[in-house]
């Protein structure tokens, strides 16, 4: 049984939580989210296979006992703070998703008061559509935008700084 009751925070992501994570396997259709291989990542210097870009942009989000529960990408763009989110597979559809997501934004606006914060969904995942919604963000534009399975339409979805809690 998973427990609604759940505090997720975030701390850095090691090598270890990255390694763990390119490991995670995703039902279809959400099988399009995984990774290469650890050994692959690290050999290319890909995302967080990049200690400098692992570093600056990426976290792990853990629960209480400190378990790796997911990842986060705090991507810097002009004006705004673009995340990429990943929760462990086995997790995803328990209904964590609104606070997993809370404890993301709130290191995102730690970090990045200033900035917008927004993220991109593809338009049929409405799993985490409901609880980007959930968690304050609304839809702000939808687009095509190239993926490795061609072109896809997606939203973007920006978070309503006005619900944050400091």
């Amino acid at each position: 049984m998973i427990s609604s009751n759940v505090i997720f925070h975030v701390g850095p992501m090691t090598s270890a939580h990255a390694r763990d994570i390119c490991g995670w396997e995703y039902k279809a259709p959400y099988n399009i989210y995984g990774w290469l291989s650890w050994d692959q990542m690290e050999a290319l210097g890909i995302e967080f296979g990049d200690p400098r870009i692992r570093r600056e942009q990426y976290v792990s989000v853990l629960n209480e006992e400190d378990n790796l529960c997911g990842f986060a990408q705090l991507f810097p763009m002009e004006g705004t703070v673009r995340l990429g989110i990943g929760m462990r597979p086995e997790l995803c559809g328990h209904g964590l998703g609104h606070l997993f997501v809370g404890a993301v934004v709130k290191e995102a606006l730690k970090r990045y008061p200033s900035r917008e914060v927004d993220l991109e969904v593809l338009t049929w995942n409405q799993r985490a559509i409901r609880a980007y919604r959930k968690c304050g963000f609304t839809i702000t534009d939808t687009y095509e935008r190239r993926t490795p399975n061609g072109d896809k339409p997606f939203y973007c979805m920006v978070y309503d700084k006005s619900l944050h809690k400091s």
